[in-house]
């Protein structure tokens, strides 16, 4: 863009203008005068030659006195031409730098034209816009104005909202207080919880046995054939001497009754009937579901996360459905008490986790098979290591724990779910003529449970150990007498939950009579199995098992 010339700087050019404009009419006068010196001079020059011409003829005598003189006024004339030759040259040169002296001029004056006419406009558009900015300007002061009078209000509402906020301020602390109080009411309220919580537990007694009636199925009213084995003893005459029994269940409003009424011919054909009356803690009728049977025992899950040691067994005979109650099945409707056992503790451990509790959750699988220990979820062959139940005293509290095993840590119910059918897919079974897949092992699934409360720097360790027992069962019943390695283990069970009845009855005479000195048979049996079980009932604090028909 064009530089803009102000006002003094136009005025200086038009006069520098005038001045060479002057100079150059004087230049042309002053010239004009010098070529009409020259011409008349010239004029004069010829006159005198001619003169000297005419005179040249009269005086021939003067020639040679003369010719000196002319040739000195020839060489004057000469100098004198060549000095106006060069004054004449001098005088173009001049003037051609004149000229170009004037060309220049013009075009500074041209360029001086076009920037004057660019000043003009811009002055034009500057003179617009300074009128359209008045017109912004007076715009801009009435929202000036009006933002004063709304800056006013937002300044009266900041102190009211200054007000409300020192206001909110003490409010905050006095709930943060408040707070703090009712978190520490609620860490003493999880106390007490847990006292009573564990009281009601004991009241309901510390050995609790339920009876759950398996119903009848379809291959139960047809005598079983299994490849290899045979009934020992048995006649046409037994079966005709088949004992018909009836079950019924009296107490309606508590289910804790069961009445075992029977009819059999004795051997002179006479009918003879009996009937046999048990109470329970629980009795479950053939129409109980899985969880109706878990209802009975879900709230020692919590029991289990709040630091006490919890053992859940299935007791019962081989085919009664001792294991179907203990893992169940695959539908959410059938699961067992195992995976409902494990779900209700990892989502009690999730409930305390608001209260400042910490949970880290352990688990373990073994089998108790002839008298020894299998690790379920040992990476080699079952025997090839010793495995030992220790019993570890804490203070008051005895922790039990079998040597050289896989402990592995779990943090969802889906990975005890996995677990289960690692173990499951190892454990002994084998078919007889009571059941197509008898459990020949107690599998004792254990899960320790593990917290920390930070805030009230409390720890708990709680221990679930949940059996399922091998089947008790009659050699001649199930077929096994014909087989040396099924009656070795037929032997071992039976021997097994023997001493394991044993040490129960004890146990619940003993939780009967407080101040009983009672002796309890933990070492009764000199088989490994009987002593494996009774220190897993001897770490627990409650008991719950399931006596199977």
């Amino acid at each position: 863009m064009s530089r803009i010339p102000s006002g003094s700087g136009i005025l200086r050019h038009q006069n520098q203008l005038s001045s060479i404009e002057s100079l150059q009419e004087a230049s042309t006068q002053r010239l004009a005068c010098d070529m009409d010196a020259e011409r008349a001079k010239l004029t004069k020059l010829a006159a005198d030659d001619r003169a000297l011409s005419r005179q040249l003829a009269s005086a021939k005598e003067l020639d040679l006195d003369k010719r000196r003189a002319l040739v000195d006024a020839a060489d004057e004339l000469e100098r004198m031409r060549i000095k106006h030759h060069r004054e004449i040259v001098d005088l173009e040169v001049e003037a051609a730098k004149r000229a170009r002296e004037a060309r220049e001029h013009e075009e500074e004056l041209k360029v001086v034209k076009e920037d004057l006419e660019t000043a003009r406009e811009t002055i034009a558009s500057l003179k617009s816009t300074v009128a359209q900015q008045s017109g912004v300007q007076v715009t801009l002061n009435a929202q000036i104005a009006a933002l004063q009078v709304e800056n006013s209000e937002l300044r009266a509402q900041l102190d009211d909202l200054s007000s409300v906020v020192s206001k909110g301020a003490l409010d905050y602390a006095d709930a943060q207080h408040k707070i703090e109080q009712l978190e520490k009411e609620a860490r003493e309220a999880e106390m007490v919880r847990r006292k009573l919580h564990n009281m009601v537990q004991e009241l309901k007694g510390n050995i609790r046995v339920f009876c759950r009636v398996r119903p009848v199925l379809p291959h139960d009213l047809v005598a079983p054939v299994v490849a290899g084995l045979r009934r020992s003893g048995s006649s046409a005459d037994d079966q005709e001497r088949a004992t018909a029994a009836d079950l019924t269940f009296p107490d309606k409003e508590d289910h804790r009754e069961i009445v075992v009424s029977s009819s059999s011919l004795n051997a002179m054909g006479q009918e003879r009937k009996e009937a046999y009356n048990f109470t329970f803690d629980r009795v479950f009728e053939p129409e109980a579901t899985q969880s109706d049977v878990y209802e009975e025992i879900s709230l020692l899950a919590q029991s289990c996360v709040d630091g006490y040691n919890i053992c859940i067994f299935a007791y019962g005979q081989t085919g009664s459905g001792k294991s179907f109650t203990m893992e169940g099945g695959s539908t959410e409707a059938t699961m067992g008490m195992i995976p409902r056992a494990v779900d209700d503790v990892f989502r009690a451990a999730e409930a305390l986790r608001n209260k400042g509790w910490e949970y880290k959750m352990e688990g373990q699988f073994l089998e108790i098979y002839n008298e020894t220990i299998n690790d379920l979820l040992g990476k080699g062959e079952f025997d090839k290591k010793k495995h030992e139940i220790k019993h570890e005293k804490h203070g008051s509290t005895i922790t039990t724990r079998v040597t050289d095993v896989n402990v592995l840590p779990l943090s969802t119910p889906r990975e005890v779910a996995s677990l289960l059918r690692l173990a499951n897919s190892r454990r002994t079974v084998a078919a007889t003529l009571m059941n197509e897949r008898s459990s020949r092992s107690h599998s004792v699934f254990t899960l320790r449970v593990s917290g920390y409360n930070a805030h009230t720097e409390t720890r708990c360790e709680g221990c679930l150990n949940l059996v399922d027992l091998a089947g008790s069962e009659r050699l001649n019943a199930s077929g096994a007498a014909g087989d040396k390695d099924r009656l070795r283990e037929t032997q071992n069970i039976n021997r097994s939950l023997s001493a394991l009845g044993d040490v129960i009855a004890a146990l619940g005479e003993k939780s009967v009579d407080k101040v009983s000195e009672k002796h309890v048979p933990y070492r009764n049996s000199k088989s490994l199995p009987n002593l494996s079980l009774a220190r897993f009932l001897r770490a627990s604090h409650w008991i719950t098992a399931y006596d199977l028909h």
